[in-house]
């Protein structure tokens, strides 16, 4: 065995790449370490339901078959988010874009700008509230195996996320996992959020790592063409075959991350 540790860029094939070969692991957090529709989807439903009844109170709307376009959604008949778009702005969007849509499509129902503003503060801040009750946020299967191997082996890790870092730590404090993670970069951390490469190249630098030896793991474009325009080592994609062009390499899940290691 040689006694360098290997480039997290020198191998580009899924058959000879080992993610723990790496100098640092950085991770996307909604949709790759927790469940999305889980957790935001019960967010997006109290946010939509409160807007829609004080529309409803002036006598204006938005139709039903409106809604999934706000953010990119999918729904059952009752209207419960049960899916989104990734390539979307729920999926991808930071809180004050996803915010902005909905002023925007208060306003186009018949709000004054201000009117709309103050609306959705206050869709906001109920559906805040109602998650800090309920805190429906769940791992994805594997996420706290591939975390302990991590920290067993000593690869640094960080969190890079469209959300905001205070709401970031508080997800993970619910499930139990923040202490595995070095650095927590939300994109109020950076000057531009994802797709850019900024939150990427402050992680590295606040662990200390070079990005050419460093993964990123996500489950969106907007994780991949961060990465890439970052200068990372290697992209992992969370998701099914071919969904993320940009990946070097796509996986369904991190238990399927981790048995491929444990064959090598």
């Amino acid at each position: 065995m040689e006694d360098r540790k290997p480039e997290a860029g020198d191998r580009k094939s899924e058959r000879d790449f080992d993610v723990f070969g790496a100098d640092a692991i950085l991770f996307d957090k909604d949709g790759t370490l927790l469940d999305f529709t889980a957790m935001w989807g019960f967010w997006s439903d109290r946010v939509l339901s409160r807007f829609r009844t004080l529309l409803a109170e002036r006598r204006l709307g938005i139709a039903p078959e409106k809604v999934p376009q706000i953010w990119g959604t999918e729904h059952e008949t009752s209207g419960r988010t049960i899916g989104y778009d990734k390539r979307g702005p729920l999926a991808m969007g930071t809180m004050d874009e996803v915010r902005a849509i909905l002023i925007w499509h208060g306003y186009r129902a018949g709000l004054s700008w201000a009117e709309a503003k103050i609306a959705v503060r206050d869709c906001l801040e109920r559906a805040d509230e109602e998650m800090e009750l309920v805190r429906p946020a769940r791992l994805l299967p594997g996420v706290r195996e591939f975390l302990e191997r991590c920290r067993d082996l000593g690869i640094p890790t960080a969190v890079v996320t469209a959300d905001e870092t205070d709401s970031a730590l508080r997800h993970l404090r619910w499930l139990g996992i923040e202490g595995y993670f070095g650095a927590v970069i939300g994109t109020d951390l950076a000057e531009r959020g994802k797709p850019f490469p900024d939150l990427c190249l402050l992680a590295c630098e606040r662990l200390g790592v070079r990005p050419r030896r460093t993964v990123v793991i996500g489950d969106t474009d907007g994780d991949m063409e961060m990465a890439r325009a970052a200068g990372a080592g290697f992209k992992i994609g969370i998701g099914e075959p071919g969904a993320l062009k940009l990946a070097d390499l796509t996986v369904p899940s991190f238990e399927s991350l981790l048995e491929s290691a444990v064959k090598r």
